[in-house]
Parts: structure tokens; C-alpha cells; sequence
């Protein structure tokens, strides 16, 4: 059953008051509107103020659309089959969607389209390399599919380039620790990879922290990730990309990290409330939210929806 808003914002500010971050971190968190449908190993994309979460782990495969100013949530067409561990991007008005898991831990090739507008999905050219739990990012007008793992969930190396206009795949070059359930984000016109784990094993966690430079076509090592995890979610505000929650083989992580690339360093941030994996971040006005995603390590989920404000006043301890 549905608990009211008012319900929700209060056990929030009650986990908040037992679990204050440290002095020294920044940021403050609130809650909003849980997902309409709880979820987990999730993809999600932004676009025109909306944030689109795609599969789960438990085969649901509505489209869960969130408002992000109204707070409010709503849902699209099905995607065309159950997915979980998907890669999803934005670009030229479209949300595309990569890869992912079918039929338990097969990984795909099969590579989708969805119009806002019309509210449909498309199939597009398919991934030279079937992959799941990698990520995918645009930069300029292509969209880079970094890292994940084949069927059998042993990590893949090829770096491919997705075309939208002329619906074609390119390769560049391979990411140099091949590895999966990793954060991947675009920020000062360059590619991060942060973090997550060796051939699915959460147990195998990495603090690696990679660079592509689209101009030389050549990766480069840069400061590790502080707490090596993965399953996290990620999302880029300003010149830094932020790394939140994850998880072990023990537990899911509470911590969210932010990498400042031109300087090359990383900043702790007020604890994330519900620490989970296996969801996703957009940024909003200067806001990062975070979606679904699951509180325990392995299939559980949820409908969480929680909002950081980097530069919020924590409660100091």
C-alpha cells in the first residue's frame, strides 16, 4: 500500500536525524515521490525536464516517467520486453536504450529509441558487442557505450560509438580495466569511468577512476574512487561528476563522492539517506535526484525518490 507523501518526508527527516553526515561534508538531502512502481537494476535517462527510468531486475518493463519540477509522476509505453542491467541515454530528443540483460543473464545486442512525442519505441542498429551493466554517455553528438559484461557476466573491453544520425557504431579505444556495474558520465568534453566490479562479482569492487580523451582517442589513469564500489548511480553538476550509493557483496553503500575533473580530486558529500544500488541520477536545476533502486545488496528494490542539494548545509553531528 501507498504511504502518504507527508509519511514519507517524515521517516526521511528521522533517518536523517540517526544518521547525520560528518562535519566536514556538505550538501543536504530531502525526499520526494516514490516511483509509482518499485524498482531495480534500472537505466536512467533526463530529457526536457523528465527523467525516464527503463527496466528492472524483476521484469517489470513499464516505462516510469518523473516530472522532475512538478514531482510527479507518470508512465509511458512498455519497453518491448522484460530488461534489467540496461544502459540508457539522451540525445537529439530521444532516450536511447542499450543492451541490458534478457531472459535471466543473457546479454543483448538489441539497441532502442523512445519518442517522447510519440510515446513509441524503435529499434535501431545493434551493439557490435551484446553487453549489460556498462554505461552509456553522449559526448558531442554520439553516444559512447563503455564497459559491462556478456552473457555469463564476464566483463567486455570493446569502447563502441553510436552514430544517431546515421544509425551506425564505430569503436574506439578499449576501456584499460575492463569491468562492469561502473559509473560513466561526460563532463568538460571528456569521458569518466568510475568505479564498479570484476566480472559481476560485487565482491570484486574497484576503485579504478579512467579518463577518455575523445581528441587523442586514449585513456588515462586519474585519482581512484575514495570507497570502491559499485552498482552506484551517477550523474554530473557543473565540472564534477558525482558517485552515490553501490554495493558489496555485505552491504549498499551510503556514500556519494565527486570527482572534480580539471583538478583531478574528490570531495565527500552528505551521506545519501537510503543507501541502495542499482538506480540512477539526473540532474535538475542545480539538483541531483536519485531513483529506485534497491536497500539491500542482491534483488530487492523500491520506489525511493531522494534529492541532494550539493551546496545545502548538512547537519553537522
Amino acid at each position: 500500500m501507498t504511504r502518504s507523501l507527508t509519511t514519507r518526508l517524515a521517516l526521511l527527516g528521522l533517518l536523517a536525524a540517526a544518521q547525520p553526515a560528518a562535519a566536514h561534508e556538505v550538501g543536504a538531502w530531502a525526499g520526494a515521490s516514490f516511483a509509482p512502481a518499485e524498482r531495480s537494476e534500472v537505466a536512467v535517462a533526463a530529457l526536457d525536464g523528465k527523467a525516464y527510468v527503463v527496466g528492472d531486475y524483476n521484469g517489470a518493463t513499464e516505462l516510469l516517467i518523473y516530472d522532475l519540477a512538478a514531482d510527479r509522476w507518470s508512465k509511458g509505453a512498455p519497453f518491448p520486453y522484460p530488461v534489467h542491467h540496461t544502459m540508457a541515454a539522451e540525445a537529439g530528443g530521444r532516450i536511447y536504450v542499450f543492451g541490458g540483460y534478457v531472459n535471466g543473464w543473457e546479454a543483448t545486442d538489441r539497441v532502442w529509441a523512445y519518442d517522447p512525442g510519440r510515446d513509441s519505441w524503435e529499434p535501431r542498429a545493434k551493439m557490435p558487442t551484446p553487453r549489460a551493466a556498462g554505461g552509456a554517455t553522449p559526448l558531442g553528438d554520439r553516444i559512447h557505450v563503455v564497459g559491462g559484461s556478456g552473457s555469463g557476466r564476464g566483463n567486455v573491453a570493446p569502447h563502441e560509438v553510436y552514430d544517431p544520425e546515421r544509425n551506425a557504431w564505430t569503436r574506439a579505444a578499449d576501456l584499460p580495466t575492463p569491468r562492469d556495474h561502473l559509473a560513466v558520465q561526460t563532463v568538460a568534453g571528456r569521458i569518466v569511468a568510475s568505479g564498479g566490479r570484476i566480472d559481476g562479482d560485487s565482491g570484486k569492487n574497484l576503485s579504478a577512476n579512467q579518463i577518455y580523451d575523445p581528441a587523442r582517442d586514449a585513456w588515462s589513469e586519474a585519482a581512484p574512487l575514495p570507497t570502491a564500489r559499485s552498482g552506484v548511480a551517477s550523474a554530473v553538476l557543473d565540472r564534477e561528476v558525482f558517485v552515490i550509493g553501490g554495493e558489496s557483496n555485505r552491504r549498499t553503500y551510503d556514500e556519494v563522492e565527486a570527482f572534480d575533473l580539471p583538478a583531478n580530486v574528490w570531495r565527500g558529500l552528505a551521506r545519501l539517506p537510503t543507501a541502495r544500488h542499482g538506480f540512477g541520477a539526473v540532474t535538475y536545476k542545480g539538483r541531483i535526484y536519485t531513483l529506485t533502486g534497491s536497500p539491500r545488496p542482491g534483488g530487492d528494490k523500491s520506489g525511493t525518490v531522494e534529492v541532494l542539494d550539493p551546496k545545502g548545509a548538512a547537519p553537522a553531528r
